[in-house]
């Protein structure tokens, strides 16, 4: 399990093209990929230009503060859920710096197409280390995409459900994708109620949106992150009203006979840009 309150002073400048702030959540272990993931909130410092582009891990994206611009697959408003596939091209993206600064809740994990997700931090002016490093470029499979594009939910137009059980506690599901069937969900728990996280089979993600409480007699607040690993329990308790937003991934599991649904490209990492000129501001 890990517990990790949140630090307003963590933001890096640790975005490839520099623009964008990285505040890492919480990290996986880059040594097991199908197991990976990283989880950042990301403060946009400047314009943000990026071309149309695809990778080759999952990713879950909540605007907490303004928009998202996804070039022609819309918006991502803020508030919304955005899934964007492994595989799945978007953009070109083109947003303006506002005041404020938009920030967004990222979770990205490897897919279950096996993938994996080797990565650790990003690519930005702030890791020296991998600034350092120069990449080659080589062969790498990309999962063809399983969505038609980018899958946007709003959870306004969601209901909370009581969860059987736990008396002050709703949960609202927002969905469940692939044939790995990682779910989202939002967990509200009343002040002075109480909920444990747990399962068998699932990891869960979990990032306190609002209100105050402990977990596992921690103290934790607004933006805190909680990793609980299969087989654990995490009891929260409302100081006052906590909403949740909870994220399960089940292990991945590699069909009987291959799959044979990827395309080959020559790149330097999980990044597949529409215009192979690209590849270089990558």
């Amino acid at each position: 399990m890990k517990i990790a309150p949140f630090d307003e002073n963590a933001f890096k400048m640790d975005h490839p093209r520099g623009t964008v702030s990285f505040n890492y959540l919480l990290m996986g272990d880059r040594s097991k990929p199908l197991e990976n993931y990283r989880y950042i909130l990301g403060r946009q410092e400047a314009d943000f230009l990026m071309p149309r582009h695809a990778h080759t891990f999952e990713q879950i994206r909540l605007p907490l503060v303004g928009d998202m611009n996804l070039g022609e697959q819309g918006v991502l408003r803020e508030g919304e859920v955005g899934y964007f596939p492994e595989g799945q091209t978007y953009g070109p993206q083109d947003d303006k710096l506002t005041d404020p600064h938009q920030i967004q809740l990222v979770l990205q994990f490897g897919g279950a197409s096996a993938l994996g997700m080797a990565a650790g931090r990003g690519r930005g002016p702030a890791n020296q280390q991998a600034q350092a490093e120069r990449r080659e470029r080589q062969e790498v499979k990309f999962p063809r995409p399983r969505y038609n594009g980018v899958v946007i939910s709003d959870p306004a137009h969601f209901n909370y459900l009581p969860a059987p059980g736990w008396p002050g506690v709703e949960r609202k599901h927002i969905g469940t994708y692939t044939e790995r069937r990682f779910w989202i969900e939002y967990v509200k728990i009343e002040a002075g109620a109480e909920w444990v996280a747990a399962s068998d089979e699932a990891r869960q993600l979990t990032v306190v949106l609002s209100g105050t409480g402990t977990v596992e007699n921690t103290a934790i607040g607004r933006l805190g992150a909680v990793e609980v690993d299969p087989g654990e329990k995490a009891r929260y308790v409302a100081a006052d009203e906590l909403v949740l937003f909870n994220v399960g991934l089940p292990p991945i599991q590699e069909p009987a006979v291959p799959s044979d649904q990827f395309d080959v490209i020559r790149t330097d990492g999980g990044i597949r840009f529409e215009n192979p000129k690209e590849l270089d501001n990558g």
